[in-house]
Order: structure tokens, then sequence, then C-alpha cells
């Protein structure tokens, strides 16, 4: 496929094409890394990354129509990730804009620090679950401003809310985009993700909050919010939207499992639903009316995250540049005979997962390891969803939680640093030693 001359020219060829595309991958993430240093948006990075790194490949590759078919076939898997992200930030951003979160919202009266720590963390970590680690994040963000009146208390709510939401993202197919990666790509079943790393997961939530209790006293403060009136809107219509919505949700799972569709197909069923729903519902508003035109699936289309979506493309883009190359086969090959052992890779990883995104790390794992030696929802597949999702917690940009809350509420990354880190971390490493003593009781000893 390569230009051939002769055996030497071609290899000479083949490492200088590797070391362009490795080149051009690590200007581009260091881009992205830096983005608030350089000025330039990491979507930008990231697309112009993925387009170069196939730009290159093309170019010093015989067959163009091979090369082609390469792409669009990994274009087919990365078109399947972006729809469901799409259709999931479009249900939850409905919900939203009919107030639906108000619902979960208004039910917390604690002020307990201790006992407010222990709701606020549960409750992402299961919303987490349901929705996923971002939206859940910008969901429990708002609330604490409801709930918290001094800031600096309010930022170890939000570290809380970070490590809980990314924890309770790991053990559902939907709650993490990692997850849902490698759901989608069928190295994980739905079931089994949820059976095997839910008590992981839990753990990884529970033991910073132990320790936080033993040090947090007394009671916090709540600002004065003033009422906020929402017109047309009655309680049973908030209420309905809402578990409509989180219904939705709920069954993409069931809709794979039951048709065996890839999961994007049940979001877009979700999406059309909501969509008719709600056109019905105010069918008889004029399309002068503002507070009605604000509700409609039309208006929510276009406030969703669409760099984020783009981001994700260009990211995924460059990482099967990588795959194609062959430079994740030799990375796979590099790691198995330089580390070898399974759960030290798999613990790498999450660890690098605090500073690098987890997004192209889980991608960069799935082109690595062949599906036929690790079948679907072997140990590895498990183990990397539960370290790639709680790993990001370690550190503020780890995660799009963690950036989405830093943003939010303007955490200082030392800051992070020095009271959060340390509290991500042992939490990550409860959750995997749990893991691998729960394989060695089943099992007889440690997967190597």
């Amino acid at each position: 496929m390569f230009l051939t001359f002769s055996a030497e020219f071609k290899n000479i060829f083949l490492k200088f094409m590797i070391t362009l595309i490795i080149s051009v991958f690590v200007i581009g993430y260091t881009a992205i890394a830096f983005e608030h240093n350089i000025k330039i948006n990491k979507t930008a990075s990231a697309l112009i990354t993925g387009v170069i790194c196939w730009m290159i490949y093309i170019l010093f590759s015989v067959d163009k129509h091979l090369v082609n078919e390469e792409l669009l076939l990994h274009l087919g898997d990365i078109s399947s990730i972006l729809f469901f992200l799409m259709g999931a930030m479009t249900i939850v951003e409905l919900i939203d804009s009919y107030n639906g979160f108000e619902v979960i919202t208004e039910k917390i009266t604690q002020t307990n620090k201790r006992s407010l720590l222990w709701i606020i963390g549960i409750l992402s970590f299961f919303l987490s679950a349901v929705l996923d680690n971002l939206t859940t994040t910008i969901v429990m963000v708002s609330l604490l401003r409801k709930l918290i009146k001094d800031h600096d208390t309010r930022l170890f709510y939000v570290g809380i809310v970070v490590i809980a939401a990314n924890a309770g993202g790991a053990w559902t197919p939907i709650g993490d985009v990692t997850t849902t990666m490698l759901w989608i790509g069928g190295q994980i079943s739905a079931f089994n993700i949820m059976k095997g790393l839910f008590l992981p997961s839990f753990i990884s939530m529970a033991v910073p909050l132990i320790v936080l209790s033993f040090t947090m006293k007394g009671d916090v403060k709540r600002p004065v919010v003033a009422a906020e009136s929402y017109k047309m809107l009655s309680r049973n219509q908030q209420l309905f939207i809402f578990i409509l919505g989180i219904s939705m949700l709920i069954m993409v799972p069931i809709f794979k499992t039951l048709t065996h569709l890839p999961p994007f197909m049940g979001m877009m069923l979700g999406v059309s639903i909501m969509w008719i729903v709600t056109e019905i519902m105010h069918r008889h508003h004029t399309g002068k009316d503002e507070e009605h035109a604000k509700r409609t699936l039309v208006s929510v289309l276009t406030r969703i995250d669409l760099p984020s979506i783009l981001f994700f493309l260009g990211i995924l883009l460059a990482i099967a540049g990588l795959e194609v190359s062959g430079v994740l086969g030799d990375l796979a090959v590099f790691m198995d005979e330089k580390i070898g052992n399974i759960n030290s890779i798999v613990i790498s990883i999450g660890l690098a997962s605090a500073v690098i995104d987890n997004v192209p790390l889980v991608a960069a794992t799935q082109g690595m390891y062949d599906m036929a030696q690790f079948p679907m929802d072997h140990y590895l597949w498990e183990f990397l969803a539960y370290c790639a999702g709680t790993g990001g917690s370690i550190l503020i940009i780890g995660s799009a939680a963690g950036v989405a809350a830093m943003g939010m509420e303007k955490i200082n990354f030392f800051w992070y640093v020095k009271k959060i880190s340390w509290l991500a971390l042992i939490g990550y490493l409860a959750g995997a030693v749990y893991y691998m003593l729960e394989y060695l009781f089943s099992h007889g000893a440690f997967y190597h």
C-alpha cells in the first residue's frame, strides 16, 4: 500500500510518515492542553489535527481509494458517538428549558455541612449515571449556588460533585463519553458494565466523602434567592417534561438490547418523541410568544454545545489516523513488552487521564487491543471504563466535568490540587483495588 521503491526506501517512508503523524498529534494535543495560554479554541486545534493526520497518511499511500474507505469506515463509528451526544444534549437542554431540574433542587433543605456533603455526593453519583457527568456537574453547580452562600465552602462541594459525577458516569453506558464509546464499540454490554462497576465506582466516590466527614462541621448559610416566574408553565408541565426526558434517556440502553440497533438510534427516537410531545403541548401558542419560542425544540437545538461535538470529531479523527497508520498497534506491543501486566497498564491509563483527556486515551486503547483476544465484557474493557472514567477527577483539567466546574466557579488549578486531588486519588485507587480483589476472590488469582 505504501510507496514501494525498495524495502529500504519503504521503511524510510513509513518511519517518516509515522514520525510526521505523531508530531502533528503531539503538537495538536499540546495546543488543546494550553488552549487558554495560546488563545486558540481547543475545537479548532482538534479539527486541524485530525485532518492533517489523515492528509499525511493519504499522501504517503499508493491506494488513495483504500484510504478513503478506511476514513469512511471510521467516520461511521465516530458519527454514531456524535449523534448520540447531540441527542443527549438536546433532551437535557429541553428539560432545563422547562426548569424541570427544579423538581430535584427544591427538595434539598439540609444545611448541616456533613449531611449536605453526602446528599450532594450521592445525588451527583446517581444523576450522572442517568444523564452524564458533564450535564450533572452543570446542574449541581447551579444547585449549589442556591444552597451555599460562602464561595470557599461551595468550592469543596463543587470538588465533590466532580468526583461523584465522574464516578457515577463510569458505571452506566450513558453516564460518561468514554463508557459510551466502549459500549457503542461493542467492548462492553449495558447490563454487565452496570453490574461490574457499580461498587468500585461507588467506593471511589464514598471514600473521599468518608474522609471529609471527619473534618467538615457546622452549617452552611444559604443565599437569598429571588423567586423566579415561569410564564406559561404549570407545575405539572415541569414534572411531566422532567419525567419524560429522563425516561427517554433510560430507554436508550433498553432500546439497544431489544432491537440491536446502535444506541444513537434510540437517542434519536427519544428526541423525536419529545419533539412531538412538546409541539402538541403548545400547538395553540402563536409564533410571537417569546416564552414559548424559547422552549421549542428548534430553539433548544441552537443552544446545544456544538463546539464540543466538533472537538470530539477532531480528536477521534486524529486517533483513527494513529490507528490506521499502525502507531497504536506499535504502542500496544511496547506497553505489553515494557509493562506487560494488564492491571498496571489500565491503572496507568487512568492516571494519565488526569492530564490527558480520557476520550482520546480510550479511543487509543480501543485501537490497541483486538476484540478477538479481548472480547465483549472482558476484564480489560470493564477495568478501563472504571479507570478512564474516575481517573480524570484527580486533576481539574482531567475531565469534562472538571473543566465545566472550573469555568463556572473560577476554580484555581492549584487550589484543586491542594484540596481535592488527593481525595480523588485515594478514591480512585480504592475502587481499583476493590475491582482487582473482586476478581481475585471470584477466580482465585489476580488477572495478569
